[in-house]
């Protein structure tokens, strides 16, 4: 999913000399026949400023069939990862803000509303399943993102060393997992690969706990801290989060703070250790370009002595935005409607992409993860999606409190303190 080294990609792919039909529906049946529309359209070029690195083919590859089309059409991508909030911040005050733009989803729907379109009316809503689409609604009600994916977060386990190690399946309570370390151990294995040079990484572990300490109502607790009105002691669960980071590290890769995603992928793909945290069903590619035979499982992480709180959590995180004052606004409008609702839209999510699709009637991709997903559902209960009810501006410094812990330049006790001050600080838009 994500990359902390900087990835900047511009793929500007020139406009043709012939033209394309103007219409969504034009659109729709060129996309079906493999054929453009009618002649003279004058040239358009849209921008479009995302932080998705690891879509980077899939995104080249609906940007070549949207070609054939509309011929008149050029799509500009600009993808980077390290520092884009920053980055997003510093362009829309310059006044560049691009036809295209991402955010995550949640409170950041409400932070960028200003400079995003209504697509409540549009077609690639209506497309979208429901709990997606609640994901990218305002405050107000009003569907201002898109999203690329639903998602899944998970802690994901090698099911071949969990069996070699005796363990029949993965631990649902902490007491369970210490066990299971100590197994895993006793057979020469790591139990777990860390990537906590990334920041975004304990967000994704974090939100399981906040899952245990609100089951169902993580967004009354999320807002209680964000307004002040309440405490980590007050959830003695959320202080459970710290006994699990420091049994990663105390049993995990050394030097976890300087893995990135790549050294938590290959370490866990080369089945150097056994368990990957903070991570979800966007590595499995990668994972499988290293080894195409792992055996890869998932489950919810072990957060307490509950075995039901143990669950896995999806939803949509991550938001395109299209810019309302853009000058090719409604070329870019027909260009999602299209992905969204052609036959080739519906197929890039689940077999270009390899995404969980964040829209009906579509199938999930043939991966581990995803399938194993659609299993967990039907038997079990899953989380909220805790971190889009809090900004990314909180989730990065909540991160890098994490990693001066991890560090031991901070004690639990300033942690927490220093958490509880940002989630007030910047938790939400101001």
């Amino acid at each position: 999913m994500l990359k902390k080294t900087a990835l900047v990609l511009c793929a500007v792919l020139l406009a043709g000399m012939a033209a394309a039909c103007g219409s969504k529906n034009n659109a729709e049946q060129g996309a079906n026949t493999g054929e453009g529309g009618g002649a003279n359209e004058q040239p358009v070029n849209m921008r479009m400023f995302i932080n998705m690195p690891e879509y980077t083919d899939a995104f080249n590859a609906f940007v070549e069939e949207y070609k054939k089309v509309k011929p008149n059409v050029s799509i500009e991508l600009e993808i980077m990862q390290a520092d884009y909030p920053t980055i997003l911040k510093s362009k829309i005050a310059s006044g560049n803000l691009s036809d295209v733009f991402a955010s995550t989803a949640g409170g950041e729907i409400d932070q960028y509303a200003e400079y995003s379109a209504d697509l409540t009316n549009e077609p690639l809503a209506q497309a979208m399943n429901d709990a997606v689409r609640a994901n990218m609604t305002s405050s107000d009600g009003k569907v201002l993102g898109l999203p690329v994916k639903d998602n899944l977060f998970a802690i994901i386990y090698n099911k071949d060393l969990f069996e070699k190690a005796g363990i029949e399946s993965f631990p649902k309570t902490m007491t369970e997992l210490k066990d299971a370390i100590a197994k895993l151990e006793a057979i020469g294995v790591t139990p777990f690969a860390n990537g906590y040079k990334e920041w975004w990484v304990q967000k994704h572990i974090f939100q399981h706990f906040i899952n245990a300490a609100a089951p169902g109502n993580t967004k009354a607790l999320v807002q209680d801290f964000i307004a002040g009105k309440t405490t980590f002691a007050d959830h003695p669960e959320l202080m459970a989060f710290f006994d699990f980071i420091d049994l990663t590290v105390e049993h995990g890769m050394p030097k976890p703070l300087e893995r990135d995603l790549s050294a938590q992928i290959s370490d866990f793909a080369t089945g150097k250790a056994a368990i990957m945290t903070g991570q979800g069903a966007w590595t499995e590619e990668q994972i499988l370009k290293i080894d195409p035979n792992l055996n890869i499982g998932v489950a919810g992480y072990p957060v307490s002595e509950n075995p039901e709180d143990a669950m896995i959590i999806t939803g949509a995180d991550q938001a395109l935005r299209i810019n309302k004052d853009s000058p090719v606004v409604d070329e870019v409008l027909e260009f999602f409607n299209w992905l969204y609702t052609s036959d080739y839209g519906k197929s890039w999510f689940s077999e270009v992409a390899k995404v969980i699709p964040p829209i009906k009637d579509v199938p999930f991709p043939q991966l581990q993860m995803p399938q194993q997903m659609q299993q967990i559902m039907q038997t079990e209960k899953t989380g909220e999606l805790a971190i889009i009810y809090s900004l990314d501006s909180f989730h990065q410094r909540f991160g890098e409190i994490m990693q001066a812990y991890i560090a031991g330049n901070t004690t639990r006790e300033q942690a927490v303190k220093d958490i509880e001050n940002a989630w007030t600080q910047l938790g939400a838009p101001r």
